[in-house]
């Protein structure tokens, strides 16, 4: 049977700081030889993550070199025996995120070549996942980049939030796609004063079901922006569905097709009460910020007060930092799923949340062969 982890839910999911048997239950499991784990980035600020789980393991980070040539080349050397071990590959994609793929792949395909058992890829926030679908003759990019990590080598994912749960089926390995949302969840209810009085807003119709995940475990209400501003994944024409352009094309002249009136955005409303209220707006992943900072601005003309928005991923690309300044949103809450010093030293209203823990405690089930449902207890399909 597998073996029970020593501490209660709560204590592993409700706390951002781990207590203390949990540190000693990690590092005495971290002991046991026949792992390892290494970070895949060539920059400092995108290894902290690995950082902090290794530190929760009671490990020492593995012994790599990655680096960029001077042709633009990735080049990555091992610098220890691998053979015969479990090894975990903790990737964090910053701004460069085509370096960082390869980064990826070059060091998974290294550690094959080398002889280690397992090749575990640990990858927060999984590139390429708004890729997933067909547009405009376009590819499946999400689909093609699972193709190559199987290639290189990997056997397992550790990922969180996917931007859609379908793409766990892009892989012919498995896939753990953890979930943040106790931990924000958690924020909310020690970092926001007077939560109660709080309505949890989907700034889309496609974003409801999150929003409502969280509305119904903090018991709070639920609000709905219709009619954003901006073309959202479902309008978008499918390629597939166009067919080509014919020369002298005839149309048998008994065919009278009806006219279809063309869509058009219907006006900004708001569904539910956000008069006097704090709102939350959730999703999982922040980076242009324009559609954000547009919900804020119609919550607050319907007399909401106080506008948080919590995501899991804050890519926060171009001018997030300053838009959000600029905005009437007092604070974004994301975790460091990818790193964003940079973004918070531009704008002060960006907070995070540390999920290290999570991470940490999945790699040492894996290796231990334990089960992962302890990790999803009380998470929601919709999350």
């Amino acid at each position: 049977m597998p073996r029970k982890l020593l501490l209660p839910y709560k204590s592993v999911f409700s706390h951002l700081r781990a207590p203390r048997g949990l540190h000693d239950s990690l590092a005495m499991n971290a002991a046991r030889s026949g792992y390892r784990v290494f970070s895949a980035n060539s920059t400092a600020a995108s290894t902290e993550l690995a950082k902090k789980i290794t530190e929760r393991l009671g490990a020492e980070l593995g012994k790599s070199v990655v680096y960029q040539e001077t042709n633009g080349e990735t080049r990555v050397e091992i610098k220890e025996s691998v053979r015969g071990q479990d090894i975990f590959i903790i990737q964090t994609i910053p701004r460069d995120v085509n370096t960082a793929v390869m980064e990826l792949l070059i060091m998974a395909y290294a550690l094959k070549t080398s002889c280690a058992r397992n090749i575990i890829g640990v990858i927060p926030y999984f590139p390429y996942s708004k890729q997933s679908k067909m547009r405009k003759r376009g590819s499946i990019v999400c689909k093609l980049l699972a193709s190559m990590l199987a290639k290189a080598g990997l056997t397992h994912i550790i990922t969180m939030d996917l931007h859609q749960k379908e793409i766990q089926g892009f892989f012919s390995f498995p896939v753990d796609n953890l979930r943040a949302s106790p931990f924000l969840l958690q924020y909310i209810q020690e970092e926001i004063p007077d939560y109660r009085n709080a309505v949890i807003v989907a700034k889309s119709p496609g974003a409801a079901k999150r929003a409502q995940s969280y509305a119904e475990r903090l018991r709070l209400g639920l609000a709905v922006i219709h009619g954003e501003a901006q073309c959202t994944e479902q309008d978008m024409d499918d390629g597939r569905h166009s067919p080509p352009m014919l020369k002298n094309a005839t149309v048998h002249p008994g065919l009278e097709l009806p006219l279809m009136m063309a869509k058009e955005k219907p006006p900004i409303t708001v569904v539910g009460d956000v008069g006097g209220r704090i709102a939350i707006i959730v999703d999982d992943i922040i980076d242009d910020v324009e559609s954000f900072v547009a919900a804020a601005e119609i919550l607050k003309e319907r007399g909401a007060y106080k506008i948080f928005v919590m995501a899991t991923h804050g890519l926060l690309s171009a001018d997030a930092p300053r838009l959000i300044e600029e905005s009437s949103i007092d604070e974004v809450v994301v975790t460091n799923t990818v790193p964003h010093e940079v973004q918070k030293l531009q704008c002060p209203k960006i907070k995070t949340v540390d999920i290290s823990l999570i991470l940490s405690e999945a790699i040492r089930r894996i290796h231990n062969g334990e089960s992962m449902a302890y990790l999803f207890r009380n998470i929601a399909v919709d999350d």
